[in-house]
């Protein structure tokens, strides 16, 4: 019986941590990172529920609805095995995560939010930054339901 005396990459202390942060292309370009996700155009943005629009990810509330959006899910397990992978690799380098939608608030928190929380529920050590989460709501063109609402007759 052989014994693997192979250091766990994912739990490593000597490792860095991972870095994950959520912004806003609204308000400057992706910091930079070992790998980028922008969900500003396949995901369904809270921005256009007047009732989260003012809210962040870190309501747990605003965080639910935004990961019940289908493919959502998927990503996230998708970044997790991404990180993973970087982790596997011989060099202790650090790995980066950005993850970007329009304004920083809802859906790039959420996925950052909720990967993080797997990866230190596997205990990889990681550190989370909201860059944009507190800045100013982007003033956006009415939702493409609002506008038929509206050409309808509706509020």
């Amino acid at each position: 019986m052989s014994t693997d005396t192979t250091p766990d990459t994912h739990t490593d202390p000597n490792r860095p941590a991972v870095e994950i942060v959520s912004f806003g292309f609204g308000h400057g370009p992706a910091p930079e990172a070992t790998v980028v996700y922008d969900v500003r155009t396949h995901f369904r943005d809270p921005h256009f529920d007047r009732g989260l629009r003012y809210r962040t990810a870190e309501d747990p509330d605003v965080c639910d609805v935004v990961m019940k959006t289908p493919g959502l899910a998927a990503l996230v397990d998708c970044i997790v095995h991404t990180v993973l992978s970087y982790r596997s690799g011989p060099t202790p380098a650090p790995v980066s995560v950005a993850v970007g939608c329009v304004g920083g608030r809802h859906r790039s928190a959420a996925v950052a939010i909720r990967t993080a929380q797997i990866l230190a529920g596997g205990q990889t050590p990681v550190t989370l930054t909201h860059r944009d989460i507190a800045r100013p709501v982007i003033a956006r063109p009415k939702s493409p339901a609002d506008q038929t609402a509206a050409a309808a007759g509706g509020c």
